[in-house]
């Protein structure tokens, strides 16, 4: 019987050429289909947080000037930059300020940082105060500023000493300048 087979084999391996090979054709398959998955919707607690207590601050309330108020005030902002304001209290302090706008000498910068000397605008400030100290001492200051800087003036400002140097002489020296040697003269040459 094995022998038989054997010769089938060849007879039919002979039967079919050579260069023969079998055409592949692809499986197909039916695309799969997998219902939806079904879970249950999640039901959280609402958080429940109690409200924050936070102590009831105590300040120490400073009662020693709840009398002071405002007896009169004034301000005034004109188009041009200037401005000037005023007020007054019932301790008698009063303070008042004015402004105004000034073509000044100053430095300026142009878009690229450069730096240029030239008229630029500034504010002119003046004004002055009154108050009394707690212990009873009254004071006045006026100033004024500009391009000269702040220049605050009143009689409770200190005042730098004034010292009087002398200043050094330098000493005089009187030379005596050296005279050359007279040397002997004859004339020589053509001529003489």
């Amino acid at each position: 019987m094995k022998l038989f087979v054997i010769a089938a084999f060849f007879a039919v391996a002979a039967a079919v050429p050579s260069s023969y090979k079998p055409e592949y054709k692809a499986p197909s398959y039916p695309a799969p289909s997998y219902p939806a998955p079904k879970y249950p919707t999640p039901s959280y607690p609402a958080p429940a947080y109690p409200a924050p207590a936070y102590p009831t601050p105590s300040y120490n309330k400073d009662n020693k000037y709840a009398d002071i108020t405002i007896t009169s005030q004034s301000d005034e902002r004109n188009l041009d930059g200037s401005s000037q304001w005023n007020y007054a209290q019932s301790d008698y302090t009063t303070r008042e300020e004015s402004q105004v706008q000034k073509k000044m000498q100053g430095v300026t910068y142009d878009s690229y940082g450069k730096e240029s000397y030239g008229e630029v605008l500034g504010n002119t400030n003046k004004g002055s105060s009154y108050w009394v100290s707690p212990e009873g001492q009254k004071f006045t200051l006026t100033w004024t500023a500009d391009d000269a800087g702040f220049q605050p003036k009143g009689d409770h400002l200190p005042v730098a000493p004034v010292h009087e140097y002398e200043l050094p002489v330098a000493p005089v020296h009187e030379y005596e300048l050296p005279v050359a040697p007279a040397l002997p003269y004859s004339r020589t040459g053509p001529g003489y």
